[in-house]
């Protein structure tokens, strides 16, 4: 299969490299272009107001595979990979590995999910891959799972465009309890920012924060309940596998505010 690569923690990332090298040497058609730094949390910005550029990558993966570094965020590089880098679209953008969860309300914030997110825009389906921990670096679990997904893609394509937004709990490949379908989550945050003063005297404030998991998710999306939520299945050990799309209309509310009347003069 042809792969496009992407990611938000930079060309360097060991996450990446797993990912990338594990599906060369299964045989697929692998290119990746991703960020030439970390892009973490930068949504899904793109560059207007100045030119982006991008490098070609040598010797940091396997030799089967196209590579660059671009000075752009993780959606420009999927976007630029598809539109001028690669000589024929991908089948499958890939998005990953990332270093720490994805879980709940935080996909609105991830550059691992923006940059999945381009591919369905353009019409490609797409996957996120997350290892959630922020200090684990063994990635080859979440890799082994990556080549097993692809490999049900290639057998049964998805029936319609989505994007997959997969977590991998940071333990031995043995450990895993599972992988299985659910629902997105919720993750707060509180206490956000943290009051400090430089060495100048003037004041800053760093983003920070204690995680909330144990919030219920908002009444009337008709989601179903009996699915579970990503960050439910994360306690247990199990893969989790969220089926997301880029319209964010609220079909309740349509309903709900159909009643509205406007009057105009």
């Amino acid at each position: 299969m042809k792969l496009l690569i992407s990611n938000d923690d930079g060309i360097s990332a060991l996450g990446i490299r797993t990912l990338a090298n594990t599906l060369a040497e299964a045989g697929h058609d692998v290119s990746v272009v991703c960020p030439d730094r970390e892009r973490s949390a930068t949504g899904h910005g793109l560059t207007l107001h100045q030119p982006i550029r991008a490098e070609m990558v040598e010797s940091l993966f396997h030799p089967a595979i196209n590579a660059w570094a671009c000075d752009g965020t993780p959606s420009d590089c999927v976007k630029l990979a598809l539109w001028a880098l690669l000589d024929s679209p991908p089948e499958l953008v890939l998005s990953g590995i990332n270093q720490g969860a994805n879980l709940g309300t935080e996909i609105l914030y991830s550059g691992t999910v923006s940059a999945a997110m381009e591919g369905i825009i353009e019409g490609i389906p797409s996957i996120a891959l997350s290892l959630t921990s922020h200090t684990h670096k063994d990635f080859e679990p979440a890799a082994k799972f990556a080549k097993l997904l692809v490999d049900q893609l290639t057998a049964e394509p998805l029936p319609d465009l989505m994007l997959l937004n997969v977590n991998i709990p940071p333990i031995p490949w043995e450990g895993i309890a599972g992988a299985t379908l659910t629902r997105q989550g919720v993750r707060r945050y509180v206490d956000v920012f943290n009051k400090r003063v430089d060495p100048r005297g003037k004041t800053y404030y760093w983003l920070t924060g204690e995680v909330l998991e144990d919030v219920q998710p908002p009444a009337g999306l008709n989601l179903p309940s009996h699915i579970p939520t990503d960050v439910e299945v994360m306690r247990n050990n199990f893969i989790s596998i969220t089926p997301l799309q880029y319209n964010l209309t609220y079909a309740n509310g349509l309903h709900q505010l159909s009643r509205w009347e406007f009057k105009f003069p």
